[in-house]
């Protein structure tokens, strides 16, 4: 694991409501916990236990959200729903995905979605879940604006970073 991921690592888990973050991978293992409950207090500790003849990853305190990436877009993922091409000229925003998972339209396969095409939303609305590793993320807008299009499928798996809905601001 590069220097960069660790770091791209710490930040999706200080987006995250997750306190405590174990990870192994071959001869690498990291721990990544949060202080979340005390007041004005997010501090991070990162463990690395790297195995003879490999680099110490250093200890990394909390960065900057960085400025958004570029635009994922997976060719083989599944349209939810289809709605009609927007016009160019419109100002299209992306709601993508902060982290791996499941996706999940609604709260409950009794329940109706949380947003669909055509719905206004407003920032900090739930529009969907993410299901990772038994724990439901509830996703919020970071955008206010009309649902345009539902580009995942209910029930499938998302990578980090994929564009979940397009909404126009």
């Amino acid at each position: 694991m590069t220097f960069h991921e660790v770091q791209e690592l710490i930040k999706l888990i200080s987006k995250s409501n997750l306190t405590e973050f174990k990870m192994k991978e071959d001869d690498f293992e990291i721990s990544i916990r949060t202080d979340k409950f005390q007041k004005g207090s997010n501090v991070q500790t990162v463990v690395a236990m790297p195995q003879a003849g490999m680099p110490a990853i250093p200890a990394v305190a909390p960065i900057a959200p960085a400025a958004p990436a570029a635009p994922a877009t997976p060719a083989s993922k599944p349209v939810a729903e289809d709605a009609p091409s927007a016009p160019a000229g419109k100002n299209l925003v992306e709601i993508k995905s902060p982290i791996v998972g499941t996706f999940y339209r609604a709260s409950g396969p009794d329940k109706p979605p949380f947003v669909k095409v055509g719905d206004t939303i407003k920032q900090g609305d739930v529009v969907c879940i993410i299901e990772a590793m038994k724990l439901f993320n509830e996703i919020e807008s970071e955008v206010s604006g009309t649902v345009v299009k539902v580009l995942v499928e209910d029930a499938s798996p998302v990578e980090y970073d994929q564009v979940l809905f397009l909404v126009e601001a």
